[in-house]
C-alpha cells in the first residue's frame, strides 16, 4: 500500500471512518443516484466501503493491496464483493455497475497515465446512463506532511474535466468542498445512455 505508517494509522481509524461517513461522503455523494450495483474503487480500509453498504444492494470493491483486500473480505465480505485487482485493468465485465466511486484514493496512483486508464475502465464497466462520482484532495502543506513517503500524485481540479471528458463521460463537474478546512474537490460524470 503506497501509504507511510502514520497516514495508514489515520486512514485505518475510526475518527476517519466517522468523519468519512458523517460529513464528507454526504458532500462528495448529494445529489447522485448511485443505483442497485455500485463499484468502489480503492475502498483502502473501508471507510467509505462501509457507508456504501447501506447505500446499495449490491456493492463490489476494487482493492490492489493484497493484504487490504483480505481484511476487507474478512469484515465486508458477507455483504459486499470485495476483489483484488488493479483498477487500471479491472477483471469485471463492461457495463456491470450503475455508479462507479473513488474517494480520497485517486493522488495514490503514480502518474496521471494509469489515472486516465482508471477514469477509462470506470466508463468501461458502467452501465449506459451510469455515474462516475468520487472526491479527492488538494495539495496543502498538511496534506504533504502526512505524505512525506508516499506516493501524491493530486489531480489538477482544471485539467479533471477534460481528462474525464477523453475517457468518454459527459456532463463532467469539478466542485471545490465548501467544508471547513476542506482542500478537496468532488467530480462527477455520465456515462451516454
Amino acid at each position: 500500500m503506497p501509504m507511510n505508517k502514520a497516514h495508514r494509522r489515520l486512514c485505518s481509524s475510526e475518527k476517519w471512518a466517522k468523519t468519512m461517513e458523517e460529513t464528507f461522503l454526504p458532500w462528495a455523494l448529494d445529489g447522485v443516484e448511485l443505483g442497485s450495483d455500485v463499484l468502489e474503487i480503492g475502498p483502502g480500509y473501508g471507510a467509505n466501503l462501509r457507508v456504501l453498504i447501506g447505500l446499495a444492494p449490491r456493492v463490489t470493491a476494487v482493492e490492489i493491496d493484497g493484504d487490504s483486500a483480505r481484511l476487507l473480505d474478512e469484515t465486508w465480505g458477507d455483504r459486499a464483493r470485495i476483489v483484488h485487482g488493479d483498477a487500471s485493468a479491472l477483471p469485471l465485465p463492461d457495463g456491470s455497475f450503475s455508479a462507479v466511486v473513488a474517494f480520497t484514493m485517486l493522488h495514490h496512483v503514480p502518474t496521471d497515465e494509469l489515472q486516465d486508464r482508471i477514469f477509462a475502465e470506470a466508463f468501461r464497466v458502467l452501465a449506459p446512463g451510469g455515474v462516475f462520482a468520487g472526491s479527492d484532495s488538494q495539495p496543502s502543506l498538511r496534506f504533504r506532511l502526512l505524505h512525506i513517503g508516499d506516493t501524491m500524485n493530486t489531480l489538477d481540479a482544471r485539467e479533471l474535466p477534460g481528462r474525464l471528458t477523453a475517457a468518454g463521460f459527459t456532463g463532467v463537474t469539478v466542485e471545490p468542498s465548501p467544508l471547513p478546512g476542506g482542500r478537496s474537490i468532488r467530480f462527477r460524470g455520465r456515462k451516454p445512455s
